[in-house]
């Protein structure tokens, strides 16, 4: 049966664990409204054998073809079996690797998933994350001012997406959540090193997310409250009131992706431990 023609498939070929195809490759994509990749990955592909079923499956399902291999000889494997099926393939990095090789000398070396080493940069993701996870909604606030980063917003301002998404940018971040007439832990109004930041949106966007989620026990709300606009504007009146009185920046997420709302807290500044 065949699929309609806004499908195609996306084959993505790398030697590590494909994350930076991955992200390529839906960043292309999503320019293309009127169509949706069918995405098939192949990471850790690092010898001939590995390769050749992976190219035998995509001559059975031709489609666009993006792969970071550092070996030149499977590359150019690559290259030549696409040529031969009459479709299009891009090594990802070798353009950019071109441009930094022209700019600062030969590479010293090829090393196969290099951005994944274990540095003193992953280990300060990872300790973020922790702190990040023990910090999630107003958890443990009384070492707040071992955070780099707290979020303060209303329910549903996508405080701990935007939280996970900065440790794992490898920022400490905590999120507390604006209750209306709930105060908030004393210890933020005394903090230093933090930046603290809140997070906004529009009433009719927060009712809108909130009607898509489960109610659960959210603390100090009713069911009628939590999704009526005129009580959500209350409550987000009180929150920039309190972000007013306290002198921290606002931003509103309303048409905002978690990672672009990320990048306008980091370009406020983040101080440096």
């Amino acid at each position: 049966m065949d699929r309609p023609k806004n499908y195609f498939h996306l084959h993505l070929i790398s030697d590590s664990t494909g994350e930076t195809l991955i992200t390529v490759g839906r960043a292309a994509a999503a320019q293309f409204t009127g169509t949706r990749a069918l995405e098939h990955v192949y990471p850790l592909i690092r010898s001939a054998k590995q390769l050749e079923p992976v190219l035998d499956t995509i001559d059975g399902a031709p489609g666009i073809v993006l792969y970071t291999v550092v070996d030149t000889a499977l590359s150019q494997m690559i290259s030549d079996r696409c040529r031969e099926m009459n479709i299009p393939c891009v090594s990802v990095l070798d353009p950019v690797i071109a441009t930094f090789q022209s700019y600062l000398g030969p590479r010293a070396e090829h090393r196969v998933g290099a951005q994944h080493s274990l540095n003193a940069q992953y280990f300060r993701r990872m300790e973020a994350l922790n702190f990040t996870m023990e910090h999630d909604d107003g958890q443990m606030p009384a070492d707040i001012e071992e955070a780099d980063i707290v979020l303060v917003g209303i329910s549903r301002t996508s405080k701990t997406p935007t939280s996970i998404y900065l440790a794992n940018r490898g920022y400490k971040t905590a999120n507390i959540p604006i209750v209306f007439n709930v105060p908030l832990p004393d210890v933020l109004g005394t903090a230093k090193h933090p930046l603290i930041v809140g997070l906004v949106a529009t009433a009719d966007r927060i009712s809108q997310v909130r009607k898509n989620r489960i109610l659960g026990t959210t603390q100090g709300y009713t069911g009628d409250d939590y999704v009526d606009r005129v009580a959500i504007a209350e409550e987000l009146k009180y929150a920039r009131n309190l972000c007013e009185r306290h002198n921290w920046p606002t931003i509103d997420v309303s048409r905002r992706s978690i990672e672009e709302t990320a990048a306008a807290i980091l370009a406020l500044g983040v101080k440096a431990r």
